[in-house]
């Protein structure tokens, strides 16, 4: 078996468990645990259109804090810290009005206090929809 940057041996059956919630109510589901990346994928529907027809841009966002820090907390030892969202951006550079849009999360920063990670999130013909980044703060347990 190949290294993982993932603290433990999870299976997507593990990860599917941390999509309760929004995600849940925005359709959001894992759909494939790598080595050192995470994808699901969020519908485009009636839940995550805007008025004018396509995807919302905060339901981007929301698939890609889904992905980002449900990563950041394969990463870490959950018995010893948690991790929190501090900043996220997201650049949207295409429009779709339905199917499914795919997310991928990387980690581009993995330190003791603080991750970064990149989500980008495609159409189903692979095209770039938006370009996100995510910093997670990792945080000691009282």
């Amino acid at each position: 078996m190949s290294a993982t940057i993932w603290f433990r041996p999870y299976t997507l059956e593990d990860v599917r468990f941390f999509g309760a919630s929004m995600p849940l109510h925005l359709g959001i589901e894992f759909t494939e645990l790598g080595s050192d990346f995470l994808r699901g994928r969020m519908p485009v529907d009636d839940r995550t259109r805007q008025p004018f027809g396509i995807l919302h841009g905060g339901a981007s966002v929301a698939l890609a804090e889904t992905l980002g820090s449900t990563a950041a907390g394969l990463v870490v030892d959950p018995d010893k810290v948690r991790v929190v969202g501090q900043e996220i951006n997201a650049n949207h550079v295409r429009a779709v009005s339905d199917g499914f849009v795919v997310g991928t999360t990387r980690a581009l920063h993995i330190g003791r206090r603080s991750h970064v990670w990149e989500i980008r999130i495609e159409d189903e013909r692979q095209r770039l929809v938006c370009i996100s980044r995510l910093t997670m703060a990792v945080m000691e347990k009282s």
